[in-house]
């Protein structure tokens, strides 16, 4: 799986909050509809890894930003924007992937939505992951629970 640190070289989304914009545009282009759930604040977000004990702002000195993110549509996708600069996308209720860069985000809906993502399956071992290709070699590849493909998974199969 490939992956790079947010921001690293890139600086395409300094904040949660560029992040959920990068995803409203995104969903327009898509014609998804944008749900959004946001936790501002030392005292509600849910990782810190930014900032020190007890401190109140994070080093940058804003205050920390989590958001909760659901796209309408089929995939299911909701997306966890953490302050600390990453997000996990849960699709159609089934498959987490974890630690995808904030600044992949917009990438990895266009992959969803625009039809390069895929399930691979075989049959020994048997399993069926879900494969999300992004630009630049980055790929994210995820198992699906033994069971648990939707009807979108399924029409993806490879």
């Amino acid at each position: 799986m490939g992956r790079g640190a947010a921001g690293e070289g890139r600086g395409g989304l300094p904040s949660t909050e560029a992040a959920v914009v990068a995803i409203r545009e995104v969903a327009g282009e898509y014609g998804r509809e944008v749900t959004v759930a946001d936790d501002i604040g030392t005292d509600r977000v849910t990782r810190r890894t930014d900032a020190g004990v007890f401190s109140v702002t994070d080093a940058g000195g804003g205050l920390p930003h989590d958001a909760f993110v659901e796209l309408s549509g089929s995939p299911e996708v909701s997306v966890q924007l953490y302050a600390d600069g990453d997000a996990k996308f849960t699709v159609d209720r089934v498959v987490e992937v974890h630690d995808v860069p904030r600044d992949s985000v917009p990438a990895f809906l266009r992959s969803l939505y625009g039809g390069l993502a895929h399930v691979k399956g075989r049959f020994f071992p048997p399993g069926c992951w879900l494969v999300v290709p992004l630009p630049g070699d980055e790929t994210y590849k995820e198992l699906i629970p033994q069971g648990a493909l939707t009807p979108w998974l399924s029409s993806r199969m490879r």
